[in-house]
């Protein structure tokens, strides 16, 4: 079973993911462009039992545009988001894909929140769900 390692920019915060994700996804809403700083964020989802965040971390938390909560987990170094979970996804944790560093990540199956999505930006590929 495969083993990924994702880390915050200093390296201090660790996130092991043992086998695949569950769900890749690319998300356009407001938030994501704010917490990842581009024009959208791909996260990637393991269930809660084969992930493990090592380190020191902060928690932060925000509702949603869907009502839900989400608490964001991040280094108090370097600020980087590692993971984070949120009540439309119980049981699973989301770690962006860009913490990975690794060009061959599997691609994302999904593209959410498209009405907010930059006219310029498009996530291809036959096998992508789209939704607004």
């Amino acid at each position: 079973m495969t083993d990924r390692v994702a880390t915050c920019r200093c390296g201090q915060l660790q996130a092991r993911c043992t086998g695949d994700p569950v769900r890749v996804s690319v998300c356009h809403c407001l938030a994501c462009q704010q917490r990842s700083g581009s024009a959208f964020a791909v996260q990637a989802r393991w269930p809660d039992e084969r992930f493990e965040l090592t380190g020191t971390f902060c928690e932060w938390s925000r509702v949603g545009d869907s009502g839900g909560q989400a608490i964001y987990r991040f280094c108090p170094d370097c600020g980087s988001t590692v993971a984070y979970v949120n009540d439309g996804m119980p049981g699973v944790t989301a770690v962006p894909v860009g913490a990975f560093a690794d060009p061959d990540f599997p691609s994302p199956k999904f593209s959410v929140y498209e009405e907010r999505r930059h006219r310029w930006v498009a996530i291809v590929g036959d096998d992508v769900e789209h939704t607004d």
